[in-house]
């Protein structure tokens, strides 16, 4: 059995406080990948790349997660480091990432300094750009697993669902913030001193705000530390023992679990091309059918399709925040069965009327599903960025759900797996007026020997890290998949380079406007693949 010391334990005074210092590394998080999603793929293709070759790059996203997310997870959740399992991913990965954010916003400044040729920096310019992104989805990556399993690790079993609602709504909050300072012009407000253009200035905001929220988080989370890792006779030795433990638990993967993972496999099939694309979809309509022809001709179209994207999913960001507050109150939790909290005396009749009411989480996110594909069969039909935006604001709260229900479900699965049954599986209170109960521990290191201290240690979700990395290769293989469509699918209908953003390229170089949107075409795929996730999804009930 492993062998532990000291317990985990959260920095405040109430729930909310200790919830939202767990969680606080989420927002960073989403504000670089807001930041990503929404100017990257217009600023590529302003440097001269075709759509085609775009999603190629967008490769980096799935490739990352396939391969960082599940060995960081394996690497921590054996880590003896005597700053916790998951921190000292949180804090470096953070470092590392902020870096390649500022490569990325000044990429065309770094070459010009070490290129003084010309006729080579346009090349040498979309390389940098490619590997600065590839960095940044390797590093935030590393950032994500850890934060993921330190949630799982620190909470009990009957907290897994509050501590997913919580991310979901920092995650919203982190989206909210990087679209609204995306749809207003910077430069006009914070002048250059944070660089020259919009887009480098969003890159340096991203950078700071992510080491600040995975520096506050790694302050406020005190980890137990592991003294010695059990020891599985099933696991190989030497250099390949990550990947041979990773595999095996694949194949060996409990049936429910196995179910959550091709329930997340279908729905992103449908998510990627959405959370890439999506912005830079409604920038094109807004461009081809709403905008006045002078105005296509503006001399920063990057920064106008990247507000008018902004603009729309600042709707969208409201819609999520409000509903990882509201969705959480009115769908039960998926412990339900084994936990259910004392009302007060006055309100229990009204609050168990309203629980017997209440939709599970399952059924809430077959609903999501459900959603998100109704409104992206239309995507094809679009004609205004009003009714593209509109589509994109239905899809709100299926991302809400999308984005709590795996976790939600894993973290509980993990802890069952690990032993731990319900409520009073040996939790308890930090202190009198803490509702967040951890582990009970008699000393400061757990005894292997003994068999009650051993079952307790198991609670804590040893091997999270493994499972959630596991989750994330179901996450990344759709997007491989959804790559290659929608590579496949920009070289069939717009081959050429972006009439509204490549201004330096020869107009036969320029891919026709006439025919369907293609990205409107990859959503529409999407669509499709939602409808399969529900019945995946369904499959749940069954075991």
């Amino acid at each position: 059995m492993s062998r532990w010391a000291g317990q985990p334990s959260i920095k405040g005074s109430t729930e909310a406080v200790r919830m939202a210092l767990l969680t606080l590394n989420t927002i960073g998080i989403t504000f670089v990948w807001g930041v990503e999603q929404t100017y990257c793929t217009p600023y590529l293709l302003s440097l001269g790349l075709t759509k085609s070759k775009t999603s190629l790059v967008w490769i980096a996203g799935p490739l990352s997660g396939l391969i960082v997310q599940p060995i960081v997870g394996a690497l921590a959740d054996e880590s003896t480091s005597k700053w916790g399992r998951r921190r000292p991913f949180i804090v470096i990965g953070s470092i590392l990432s902020a870096f390649c954010l500022l490569t990325l916003g000044f990429t065309k400044e770094i070459v010009e300094f070490f290129v003084p040729n010309h006729h080579t920096t346009q090349t040498v310019t979309i390389s940098t750009a490619v590997l600065a992104i590839y960095a940044v989805d390797f590093s935030i990556n590393a950032v994500m697993s850890a934060a993921r399993s330190l949630v799982v690790d620190t909470l009990p079993i009957e907290k897994q669902q509050t501590g997913s609602a919580w991310g979901s709504r920092m995650s919203a909050i982190g989206h909210g913030i990087a679209y609204a300072t995306g749809a207003v012009d910077l430069p006009s407000i914070l002048g250059t001193s944070l660089g020259d253009t919009q887009f480098k200035q969003l890159t340096v905001i991203a950078a700071l705000g992510l080491v600040f929220t995975c520096g506050v988080t790694s302050w406020a989370v005190t980890e137990r530390i592991l003294i010695a890792p059990r020891h599985d006779p099933r696991r190989e030795e030497g250099g390949f023992k990550v990947i041979s433990q990773i595999w095996s638990t694949i194949v060996n993967l409990p049936p429910r679990i196995r179910a959550i993972c091709m329930a997340q496999f279908w729905a992103w099939i449908g998510w990627f091309p959405f959370l890439f694309y999506s912005t830079t979809w409604i920038g094109e309509t807004y461009f081809r059918y709403d905008v006045v022809r002078d105005a296509k001709d503006s001399g920063d179209a990057l920064g106008e399709i990247g507000r008018v994207g902004s603009e729309a999913f600042i709707i969208y960001s409201i819609i999520t925040f409000l509903g990882s507050w509201i969705l959480p109150m009115v769908i039960k939790s998926p412990d339900d069965e084994s936990y259910t909290q004392r009302p007060p005396e006055a309100l229990r009749g009204v609050v168990e009327n309203f629980n017997k009411y209440k939709p599970e989480l399952l059924t809430a996110w077959m609903w999501g599903h459900a959603t998100f594909a109704g409104a992206m069969l239309f995507a094809p039909f679009a004609k205004s960025f009003r009714f593209a935006t509109f589509l994109v604001c239905l899809c709100g709260l299926p991302w809400n759900i999308a984005s709590w229900a795996p976790s939600a479900f894993l973290g509980v699965e993990v802890n069952k797996l690990s032993g731990a049954t319900g409520p009073n599986a040996s939790y308890r209170r930090l202190s009198h007026s803490s509702p967040i109960e951890m582990e009970e521990n008699n000393g400061s290191i757990l005894d292997p020997d003994d068999s009650r201290s051993a079952s307790k240690s198991n609670t804590t979700g040893q091997l999270s890290g493994v499972y959630f990395g596991i989750l994330n290769i179901y996450t990344t293989i759709p997007q491989f998949i959804g790559t290659i469509l929608s590579t496949i699918i920009f070289s069939i209908l717009e081959p050429g380079k972006s009439p509204e953003l490549a201004h330096s390229a020869h107009p036969n170089e320029h891919h026709g406007t006439d025919g369907p949107n293609a990205i409107a075409v990859c959503l529409f795929i999407g669509a499709c693949s939602a409808i399969v996730a529900v019945f995946a999804t369904r499959k749940l009930k069954y075991l």
